[in-house]
């Protein structure tokens, strides 16, 4: 099968494109299960995926329709489940040709984009989830609490040295947490490569990857939105994770993000550095649970081995937002 943009999986829970062929001609499908040497954790339950999908699909939510769960670990090693493929275009790494190929329209171009990314998580936080197969998925009462102690102890349990900005990140989240704002559908890894736009780039056709979503205070996902937004000034380390499209001329910058989200969903949005300080602490966490399994060799790619660098200058940038 011809390679498409699905298959830029970042390192998180893969995808392998399989096609079907029957009476209705061939189908693009993608199979999703667990990265190697993980073995547990709601952020690779393969069931927990299929069913968010499955309740959200019918209610018009932008996500790849769900096909088929296997949870029986012996096919495949691991449990699995299939969706179909969506085409389209994912925003990681260099701009795409419609992008290249017209400087003088990028910058309106990339506005544009920025809107469209900041209007549909205004819209997934509009999600009703009164709805039962939705409402089940977490316990809004104490989230953000729970989320620093959460993803603290995962700091904890998967260090490899000493990064002493990541332990004054995570004393200062734990004294310096505002109130609750709400309880919404939240994804937990909204970003830009994360969103299937359409060819000319003026709208979102499916939201990957929901393997963490849960419902909670939305500013908590917004702060992981703004974590991975990668401004033209960042060192460039950043670049790095991939998400560099957002560093080009026209881009939103942060506080472009917050301001924009605020205005659209009516949130107070003035706590936004405590909830950015937390999505770099906590992408900083993600990349070094991905280093520690790289360091026990437990996957392949020799990239993951140098995620340290990438934990330490996360670190260091939450502890300059948070003072």
């Amino acid at each position: 099968m011809t390679p498409s943009s699905h298959e830029m999986e970042p390192p998180g829970i893969p995808g392998r494109f399989i096609t079907r062929r029957g009476e209705d001609g061939e189908r693009s499908l993608v199979l999703r299960r667990p990265p190697h040497g993980v073995t547990g954790g709601i952020a690779h339950d393969m069931a927990r995926e299929y069913h968010i999908l499955a309740a959200l699909f019918p209610l018009g939510v932008p996500v790849p329709r769900p096909i088929a769960l296997a949870t029986d670990a012996s096919v495949l090693g691991a449990p699995f489940y299939v969706m179909e493929h969506v085409p389209g275009v994912i925003l990681r790494g260099g701009p795409p040709a419609l992008l290249r190929d017209d400087a003088n329209a990028l910058p309106a171009r990339m506005e544009a984009i920025s809107r469209t990314f900041v209007e549909t998580l205004v819209r997934l936080h509009a999600v009703d989830v009164s709805a039962a197969r939705l409402a089940v998925l977490g316990r809004p009462e104490g989230y953000v609490q729970r989320q620093v102690e959460g993803w603290s102890k995962r700091w904890v349990a998967s260090r490899t040295k000493d990064v002493r900005a990541m332990d004054e990140v995570a004393a200062w989240l734990a004294a310096h947490r505002p109130p609750e704002r709400g309880a919404v559908l939240v994804h937990n890894d909204f970003k830009l490569d994360n969103l299937v736009f359409t060819d000319d780039l003026s709208s979102v056709r499916a939201i990957l990857d929901w393997e963490m979503a849960t419902v909670g205070d939305p500013l908590m996902d917004l702060g992981t939105s703004l974590a991975y937004w990668v401004e033209a000034n960042d060192a460039p380390i950043f670049r790095s994770l991939g998400l560099g499209m957002t560093a080009l001329p026209g881009a939103y910058r942060r506080d472009d993000v917050v301001r924009a989200y605020g205005e659209a969903s009516g949130r107070d949005v003035s706590d936004a550095p405590f909830y950015l300080t937390f999505g770099l602490f906590k992408v900083a966490v993600i990349a070094q649970q991905i280093h520690a399994r790289a360091l026990q060799g437990l996957t392949t790619d020799a990239r993951f081995l140098q995620l340290g660098a990438v934990v330490e200058a996360l670190a260091e940038k939450a502890q300059a937002t948070a003072r």
